[in-house]
């Protein structure tokens, strides 16, 4: 059995309505001052309102920064410090989809420990204790709520930067599945991806272990069954809580399991030709989950059996990557890179990018640019 350790660190709170007891969990956590992170997509969705409600209704006084966008940079990092430092929040609220929490987290790093963005770069880098976080999740896909890393675009290369630190972990994960219902269907789409991209990515992983395996095989359960019905019915609220709560479970293997190729090939994409990452990481998936079946598949053949039967256990690594496919055209999204107008010239370039991922050291087949190469090749 693989060694590892393993601590929950945020209270995880989940319900329909639970964004009510934000204020007395912000109190709670010795909250007086609060700085809402939240992005103008949520604003206008008015679940900024309800938490900036619950939190004045508990007694908080209450800041917001909104000043950032999909796939926060170090740029809108530093405006949201500046803000605090001006406004001194002694908890910080992370409301809103994986930007709002990634932006929220990349805040707190740099406020209570000094410095830039890129101090931060890697794991444990942290200088000293950092104020409460809660978040609050209006997505289903990053699971940014349960891991104590945050992702943040350097505002120059574009290049993602992984920041983690145990005290960067939320005091707080509150899951209220009613935040979801008014996600728009692309978002729907998108985030499930990436969330069942997660459950898969973990499964499979270098330092997998028996914790990380518990997350990662019910929440593709969750999210596996959950995702057709939110597609077909956005309000069925049973749906949406099953991804929420399979969302945050697949977060919560990250945090001890790590993610693999698929996101080490997927990000260059991003960055490159500025593809949304669940496009980017869904049309990917496939082609990874073939790869590592041709030594693993007996892994695949445990996670394909938590949705449906496993007909033949010498091809459960493509049984399971037909299944992902049909997810990317149940959702409407693209199935090629050739869909996507990448063109297979910049395929040494993306491989490149993708060779320097970090993620894709945790693969379970070690990566080289033969291998990654391939993989853009099949996915053309």
């Amino acid at each position: 059995m693989h060694p590892f350790d393993f601590q929950l660190r945020p209270r995880i709170v989940f319900g329909a309505g639970a964004i009510q007891q934000l204020g007395d969990l912000a109190r709670a956590s010795g909250g007086r001052r609060a700085l809402i992170v939240s992005d103008r997509g949520v604003v206008s969705a008015g679940h900024y309102d309800k938490g900036k409600q619950a939190l004045e209704a508990a007694g908080l006084e209450t800041f917001s920064f909104h000043d950032f966008g999909e796939n926060p940079t170090t740029d809108m990092v530093q405006a949201g410090v500046d803000f605090a430092r001006q406004v001194q929040p002694d908890i910080l609220i992370g409301l809103g989809g994986g930007s709002s929490m990634d932006c929220c987290k990349g805040i707190n790093f740099v406020y209570s420990c000094g410095g830039t963005m890129h101090d931060y770069r890697g794991v444990g880098k942290a200088t000293a204790d950092m104020v409460p976080m809660i978040a609050v999740p209006t997505t289903a896909g990053t699971g940014s709520e349960a891991q104590s890393f945050a992702l943040i675009s350097d505002a120059q290369t574009h290049v993602k930067m992984a920041c983690g630190d145990p005290r960067a972990a939320c005091r707080v994960a509150l899951l209220d599945p009613e935040l979801t219902l008014t996600q728009p269907a692309a978002v729907t789409a998108l985030t499930g991806i990436d969330a069942i991209s997660h459950a898969v990515e973990t499964y499979v992983t270098k330092p997998r272990n028996a914790m990380s395996l518990t997350f990662s095989r019910r929440a593709f359960g969750l999210l596996a069954n959950g995702f057709p019905k939110v597609l077909a019915d956005p309000n069925d609220l049973e749906a949406r809580s099953q991804m929420q709560v399979g969302s945050c479970l697949a977060g919560l293997a990250i945090e001890t399991s790590m993610l693999g190729a698929a996101h080490a090939v997927a990000n260059p994409l991003t960055a490159r030709f500025d593809i949304v990452h669940g496009q980017a990481v869904g049309v990917m998936l496939p082609h990874v989950v073939r790869m590592n079946g041709s030594r693993y598949e007996d892994w695949y053949a445990e996670l394909l059996a938590e949705v449906q039967p496993v007909r033949n256990l010498e091809n459960a690594a493509g049984q399971l990557a037909d299944l992902l496919t049909g997810f990317l055209d149940m959702a409407g999204l693209k199935q090629n890179l050739s869909q996507l107008a990448v063109n297979a010239t910049a395929i040494d370039e993306l491989s490149q990018a993708a060779a320097e991922q970090w993620t894709g050291t945790f693969n379970p087949i070690p990566l080289d640019r033969d291998r990654i190469t391939g993989l853009y090749q099949s996915a053309m």
